[in-house]
């Protein structure tokens, strides 16, 4: 599995190599404007190591055969290989270190370096790479500084370089920004110099290994259980839902939970710039948009994806997230037969949400008056759900509204459930409560026509129970 080394290419104690850094080739703004502490130290000299066997490993390794060896046998491998290495250098080692060590190389090898033991982690939502220096990850909502670094700018762009190669993308100075997927379904978006002026940045949206369920929802306290039987009645019921929220507040993760209540005999398209709902049913067609080649060709947008779903027979489309024109041809597909669709977007307030589509049908570029398309709105979308990640870093639902119809050139909209925020608890979380409103919905026949079993008093508001 090893090649042989010969005497001239076995590394030497103390020997620099190419990938460690050469500070007088630095631009001045990287070099760091006071003495390193110890630690600071410390870190450096076991990047530096690394970095050497690193080396080493790329240099032995048979990189044509690594994927069929068993990952017991490459750890004994590489294990053997680095005591090798420190033993001519002449420098002991713990056993814990050692283990650290192998492990960090065989994520280089085999991995996206330093970024694993991050998206290893469970309890990470968020991996924020600002430079080669600065990680930052959040936890239950919560952004905090990672200990993890990259030994250097080129040390992250290769790691980059990994993972967009791995889907068939590029990036480098003529598209100096790229939107990829790593293989469990994480969303990654990567920005590199001249558009990143302090080094590359990457952000990756982890993927969730076991879907957040409304059950789940109900038990952490992002809604309570009579407004997850109103989302569950209303998808039942074939009705077109909208969510709406900002960044991170839990759209994407709404939308697979609502999802889980639609039959099994309906044919679901979905539709996302980069794949990452995670629809239980069987029969599910799963399309994503593909970027322009280098030569500028063969793009594919949501808008052509969507226009072609509506010749695949699809009793539901689902949309992960209208941006643009595909915005007109979605609402076309709800107001001509295809019931149950849904599709998330960037608001917010549930009213903000309906403009923000206004404002995108006009991206077709076609003269439409403004009251015509706010008519294929209130036509088209029965429901919106608003998100909101609170100060405190907890995601919830802060409204379920109706769409009623038009008054004049207005889009009328009725609250049927909203968070109560109450102030701040002892432990620093925002208190409040989910509650009707004491309106009951204009579907609510509709409703209970598809089936569903709505107590008498799920729509009353606080003051009548």
């Amino acid at each position: 599995m090893f090649k042989e080394f010969t005497p001239s290419q076995k590394p030497k104690a103390g020997a620099k190599t190419d990938n460690v850094v050469d500070l007088a080739s630095l631009p001045l703004r990287q070099l760091q404007p006071h003495e390193p502490t110890a630690q600071e130290a410390e870190l450096t000299q076991w990047l530096e190591l690394k970095s050497r066997l690193h080396d080493v490993l790329l240099d032995r390794l048979n990189l044509a055969v690594i994927d069929k060896v068993q990952p017991d046998e490459l750890r004994r491998e590489v294990a053997t290989l680095v005591s090798q290495v420190l033993s001519d250098e002449g420098r002991p080692m713990r056993a814990e270190e050692f283990k650290r060590l192998v492990d960090e190389l065989l994520d280089e090898v085999l991995g996206f370096g330093p970024l694993e033991p991050l998206l290893a982690d469970p309890t990470i939502n968020d991996i924020l790479v600002n430079s080669h220096r600065n990680v930052y990850v959040e936890r239950f909502g919560v952004l905090e500084k990672s200990k993890v670094r990259f030994r250097d700018e080129r040390h992250l762009l290769r790691i980059i370089d990994k993972i967009v190669s791995r889907i068939g993308r590029r990036i480098d100075e003529s598209t100096p920004w790229v939107d990829a997927r790593l293989a469990d379904g994480s969303r990654v978006n990567a920005v590199i110099r001249p558009c990143a002026i302090d080094g590359p940045s990457v952000s990756i949206r982890k993927f969730a290994r076991d879907p957040l369920t409304m059950a789940k929802m109900v038990e952490i306290g992002s809604l309570t259980e009579g407004a997850a039987m109103l989302l569950r009645a209303l998808v039942m019921a074939r009705l077109n839902i909208l969510i709406s929220g900002g960044t991170g507040s839990g759209k994407t993760t709404m939308l697979n939970a609502l999802s889980s209540y639609i039959g099994p005999r309906e044919r679901i398209v979905t539709i996302e710039d980069a794949a990452e709902l995670q629809l239980q049913q069987d029969h599910v067609v799963r399309l994503e948009t593909r970027p322009p080649s280098p030569s500028g060709t063969g793009m594919v947008t949501q808008r052509d994806l969507v226009r072609n779903a509506l010749r695949m027979r699809p009793d539901r489309i689902i949309v992960g997230e209208v941006r643009g024109a595909e915005t007109f041809d979605m609402l076309q597909a709800m107001n001509t037969g295809h019931e149950g669709s849904m599709t998330t977007v960037h608001a917010n307030t549930a009213r903000d949400a309906l403009g923000r589509l206004e404002q995108m049908v006009t991206m077709i570029g076609l003269d439409f008056a403004g009251t015509a398309v706010r008519a294929q709105i209130a036509a088209g979308i029965h429901i919106v759900l608003q998100l909101n990640r609170l100060s405190d870093g907890t995601r919830r639902i802060t409204a379920i509204s109706e769409l009623t119809g038009m008054e004049g050139n207005t889009i009328t909209m009725q609250d049927i459930f909203v968070f109560r925020r109450k102030g701040v608890a002892e432990n620093g979380l925002i208190a409040g409560e989910f509650v009707p409103t004491g309106i009951r919905p204009r579907c609510y026949d509709q409703l209970v026509q598809a089936g569903a079993e709505l107590p008498g008093d799920l729509f009353l508001g606080e003051g009548a129970r």
